[in-house]
């Protein structure tokens, strides 16, 4: 028996599934996010001299409702810089106080997070670690992919590699060399250990907050939030999470 052409045959289906496993993985959002996030690191390696400016990558931060991930941190003596990395391609829509952008490519759109929304929350558990003024954290959100603003965006809403323009604008110092020594080391005794096992409870937390029926805590306060239902205004009858400490704290978070 000629086994030849069945071993050619066998070997084309095997390149055929390897070549869709590569793209499989070069489409998919967690490739897209290492790329962007290598992209960055790079960009700042060679833009931002290592002695002014230290950089701290994938800083996972405890908070009071589980955890949040910091991309990027660069500490210097003009300010401490919290830069979130988004790879996203095409044509970007959005407004500085809007819950979701938009992205359209060609004739198909895609909303997702404000990333200046994302990016507080990351802003807000850096200033809880460090004992430092929050007028030095500056939010960044780094564009990397081929997209291109169609609506105005804020100075620290950058993309391609203008994120380095925007750290850099920053000449004043406001920290002293003791207190950048400090903030480093403040981060990394604050940070949680970079393993799987942090990023899948991360992963865990962040799959719960989109089930309303979980129990939250407040990421302000840590009471709980409790399911409330708008009784006036535009969004009257629409459900919410409050929190269960109103009106001393007035979170509310809206349930997708």
């Amino acid at each position: 028996m000629d086994f030849s052409t069945l071993i050619n045959e066998v070997f084309k289906l095997w390149w055929l599934i390897t070549l869709m496993l590569i793209l499989g993985i070069l489409k998919s959002p967690w490739f897209k996010g290492v790329f962007g996030e290598t992209l960055v690191k790079f960009r700042a390696k060679v833009s931002l001299p290592a002695e002014t400016y230290h950089a701290i990558h994938n800083v996972t931060l405890p908070t009071l409702d589980g955890s949040t991930q910091i991309d990027h941190i660069f500490v210097s003596p003009f300010g401490i810089f919290v830069v979130e990395t988004k790879n996203i391609r095409g044509w970007i829509f959005g407004a500085e106080n809007q819950a979701q952008w938009t992205q359209q490519i060609f004739k198909q759109s895609f909303k997702f997070q404000n990333p200046l929304r994302q990016n507080y929350k990351h802003v807000k558990a850096l200033q809880a670690t460090l004992n430092v003024p929050a007028s030095t954290i500056h939010s960044v959100v780094a564009f990397v992919g081929d997209s291109t603003f169609k609506t105005p965006m804020p100075p620290n809403v950058t993309c391609c590699g203008r994120y380095i323009g925007y750290i850099k604008s920053f000449h004043e110092p406001v920290l002293s060399e003791s207190e950048v020594q400090s903030a480093l080391v403040q981060i990394q005794s604050g940070r949680l250990e970079t393993t799987r096992k942090t990023n899948r409870k991360h992963v865990q937390k962040l799959q719960a907050r989109s089930d309303p029926s979980a129990d939250r805590k407040c990421p302000k306060c840590g009471s709980a939030m409790v399911l409330r239902t708008a009784k006036r205004g535009a969004n009257m009858g629409k459900k919410f999470l409050g929190c269960s400490a109103f009106p001393k704290c007035r979170v509310v978070q809206n349930i997708k």
